[in-house]
């Protein structure tokens, strides 16, 4: 099985979606499977041709991007979803993971930093600029956890759920706790049905949220 990462690209801007395009191309480990200017036309790409991950601007014409991420999840869970935007705010960002994003970017990343964040996307793990990160961590702690969360989960999945706060994907959890990934993967799946969510972020936002893990 090839390795090579397939990628779509949802971005108005014809230079920059084109550039980000040549990006992704210049690289033998990724393939651009999809350029689209709006999520009306990504919709109907990726329902053909599955990626691995989509990069999804916000300020997007017709649906906005936030609205397109929670489609794209709703449709197709296993495709994660990146946000590159030149938004930072803390109301986009909340918005942006609560729909199931797994990762934040801004625009001005780095054109060799973008490639290790689209691979740590693919491998499961949630890439964001160092300055969005740190936006994360205060906006989470803006919530107070209530007095009584209790969803029943096993001491297993509870290690599992914190490796996922703690930025770990499938392999490294796995590698972590001497598991399989198929292990790790029904798990997950039985975390998302206690928890009711259908996403990593949506989990780890729970996760952070209900202090399941204090």
């Amino acid at each position: 099985m090839s390795d090579e990462i397939r990628v779509s690209i949802v971005e108005d801007q014809t230079i920059v979606r084109e550039g980000l395009g040549s990006l992704i191309e210049s690289d033998p480990r990724f393939h651009c499977s999809g350029l689209y200017p709006s999520a009306e036309l990504a919709f109907e790409g990726i329902a053909s041709d599955p990626p691995d991950v989509v990069l999804m601007d916000l300020g997007l014409p017709g649906m906005n991007g936030i609205e397109a991420i929670r489609r794209v999840k709703g449709t197709h869970p296993d495709v994660e979803c990146v946000v590159l935007t030149v938004y930072g705010d803390d109301t986009r960002i909340f918005e942006a993971l609560c729909a199931g994003a797994c990762g934040y970017l801004l625009k001005k990343t780095a054109p060799e930093q973008l490639l290790d964040h689209i691979r740590t996307a693919r491998d499961g793990g949630s890439p964001m600029t160092p300055e969005i990160a740190r936006r994360v961590v205060r906006l989470f702690r803006r919530f107070r956890p209530p007095q009584e969360a209790d969803y029943e989960l096993t001491p297993h999945e509870t290690r599992i759920l914190k490796l996922l706060v703690d930025g770990h994907g499938y392999r490294t959890a796995a590698e972590s706790l001497d598991i399989s990934v198929n292990t790790v993967r029904y798990h997950i799946k039985q975390i998302y049905q206690k928890l009711q969510v259908h996403s990593k972020s949506e989990a780890v936002s729970k996760a952070l949220r209900s202090g399941l893990l204090d």
